[in-house]
């Protein structure tokens, strides 16, 4: 019998298929990765691959009964996916919630501008950054925008091979004595965070020729005017491929991993059920939600009504109309998918090591994140906790007790404590990541695989 707790690199339990598993779920993986570079994109390729296994919007349907499929997408920006099961709803569900969003640039409502024969976009930061961390790196601009007529274009430019790419300038190291002067926090200033975009002037213009020139091509690109930015919805993000990491590939590098990692895989988890028409107790629920990193408010945040507005459809469509929404939430379990942090190699002094997350020894399952005395987290009892550390037993899923990091430096939350208001049983669980926020985040590709199987084995229970 063993006594002791020791955490356990998963690659020295896989068997040569299990590696081989965990190479096919990373290279799918990394294909995601490249394409959804935002939140629209994140709902759309996920819609690609429901509507092939055979999903169906919910308003297509007047009753559900077992074993069938069905979504609904809130506003383009984030998505509801159920697989009905045995039980009745009034006896819970089984929830998987993640999010989309992922920190970035962001355009001001009226970017563009012109100085010292440059033209340049004004950039606000999106969730959680380190401003130094974007500069001088190549960017790509994706997004939409509606012209004067309600038409919408779509934008995707600087992440093709031989496309253009975008960049933010730093100064250079030999005229920054002051800047190198001020804190990490300071001395990139956020309104010097403008995107440069062009260099030719138009000698038609009277004034402002470089921008005008710009205008003229975005004009003739994508027939729009300085005043649609006011109707758009244009994102920078890091113009990098996500990749194998290290020579031993033992590692994922992307952009977006906190937390498209746990979107994908939870997604993916209900299309292997379907595929495998395997019959659920429970029904299965995954929300793919948006704004999360900016405090999960709007109307495609984990707080707006819009899930509890799915929930009430599937109890109306359900064959037993005896279910309360209270009741189906009081008899849930939910996992709340987000990406934790590793113990940094070079950086273990913000953490605890022992109850911290180490790269390769599988998903990250922690009782609580929030900060200093666990606030804005939700605490999972030892009930449930219990519950969840069995179900991945029994499935041979490799897991590791977690914390975010030392209690004085800081913390963090998820959504955890939003479906933990409505009564449901929840815990954080998702990917353990090094470099969280920052334009290249690195996973170990074996405890990106294990979340999916987490998530999986979660569902089928």
């Amino acid at each position: 019998m063993e006594l002791k707790y020791e955490k356990k690199d998963v690659y020295s339990k896989l068997s040569k298929d299990g590696l081989k598993n965990v190479d096919e779920y990373a290279i799918s993986f990394m294909k995601f990765l490249n394409t959804a570079k935002t939140e629209r994109i994140c709902v759309r390729e996920a819609l690609i691959m429901l509507k092939a296994q055979g999903f169906v919007d919910i308003s297509e349907k007047e009753n559900l009964k077992l074993g069938d499929k069905v979504y609904f997408v809130n506003k383009n920006k984030s998505l509801y996916v159920a697989i009905i099961g045995k039980n009745s709803l009034k006896h819970g569900i089984n929830i998987v919630g993640a999010h989309i969003d992922s920190p970035r640039l962001d355009l001001k409502p009226m970017p563009l501008f012109e100085k010292h024969n440059a033209a340049l976009l004004k950039t606000q930061y999106y969730g959680g950054i380190k401003k130094y961390q974007w500069m001088s790196i190549p960017l790509a601009m994706y997004g939409v925008v509606f012209n004067e007529k309600g038409e919408k274009i779509d934008i995707a430019v600087g992440d093709v091979d031989d496309d253009i790419t975008f960049t933010i300038t730093d100064l250079l190291p030999h005229l920054a004595k002051d800047q190198m002067k001020a804190n990490a926090n300071d001395f990139i200033d956020p309104e010097k965070m403008s995107v440069i975009v062009g260099s030719i002037k138009d000698d038609k213009a009277k004034s402002d020729k470089v921008k005008e020139n710009i205008l003229k091509i975005l004009n003739e690109k994508y027939g729009i005017k300085e005043i649609d930015f006011a109707r758009s919805e244009i994102e920078f993000v890091p113009a990098f491929k996500a990749k194998y990491v290290g020579l031993d590939k033992s590692m994922i590098g992307g952009y977006g991993q906190d937390d498209r990692v746990c979107s994908y895989s939870t997604i993916r988890a209900l299309i292997d059920i379907s595929k495998e028409n395997k019959e659920l107790n429970k029904t299965a629920v995954a929300m793919i939600v948006d704004k999360e990193e900016i405090g999960s408010f709007g109307n495609t945040s984990m707080t707006s009504e819009t899930f509890d507005m799915f929930i009430e459809k599937l109890i109306a469509m359900n064959s037993d109309k005896d279910v309360s929404k209270a009741e189906l939430y009081y008899n849930s379990y939910m996992l709340s998918a987000d990406v934790s942090t590793c113990v940094d190699p070079e950086w273990d002094e913000v953490s605890d090591v022992q109850n911290g997350n180490i790269l390769g020894c599988g998903i990250a399952l922690e009782k609580y994140t929030g900060s200093g005395g666990k606030y804005n987290s939700s605490d999972a009892n030892a009930e449930f906790m219990s519950y969840v550390m069995n179900v991945f037993d029994k499935n041979d899923v490799s897991y590791q007790m977690g914390t975010l990091g030392k209690i004085g430096k800081g913390g963090g939350g998820t959504i955890a404590y939003i479906l933990a208001s409505k009564g449901v049983n929840v815990v954080d669980c998702g990917t353990p990541i090094l470099a969280m926020h920052s334009p290249f985040e690195v996973s170990s590709k074996f405890d990106v695989y294990m979340t999916y199987l987490a998530y999986k084995s979660f569902f089928e229970e």
